[in-house]
């Protein structure tokens, strides 16, 4: 099940803080070693709050190693922006793939799949699973 190279992350949010923050909770909680590559693409390039097109672009860029990308999203406007850059076609990676999972939770879930060797789909059923998460 371990493709060449890991399926990549970026966690796309408002807030710069809050994207490398998950980001490196998800780092810190998935088990020590190598991880996949993850990265944050948060606020607007000024660092203001906002998504930005071109964060997305670049930290999915960065990820790519040909496995695919998984880009987690916090609100709104996040989706509506990755939503925007998948229609263009050309925006993104060709395996990138807006993933519909909580984003903290699926950020650690989808890090710790991926580093374990899973492909997209494994990523992206593990991060969505973790709606289940029960905190009762």
């Amino acid at each position: 099940m371990s493709p060449a190279a890991p399926v990549g992350i970026v966690l796309v949010s408002h807030s710069a803080d809050v994207a490398a923050s998950v980001a490196a909770l998800a780092v810190g909680l998935s088990g020590g070693g190598v991880t996949a590559p993850i990265l944050p693409a948060g606020g607007l390039p000024d660092g203001a709050l906002g998504t930005s097109a071109e964060l997305i672009r670049a930290a999915a860029k960065a990820v790519d190693g040909g496995a695919g990308v998984a880009l987690l999203v916090d609100l709104g406007s996040a989706v509506l922006t990755v939503k925007a850059l998948l229609a263009e076609g050309d925006e993104l990676p060709e395996s990138a793939r807006l993933v519909d999972a909580p984003f903290v939770e699926g950020a650690v879930a989808a890090l710790v799949t991926a580093s374990a060797g899973g492909d997209l789909d494994a990523v992206a059923a593990a991060a969505s699973e973790a709606y289940a998460y029960r905190k009762e």
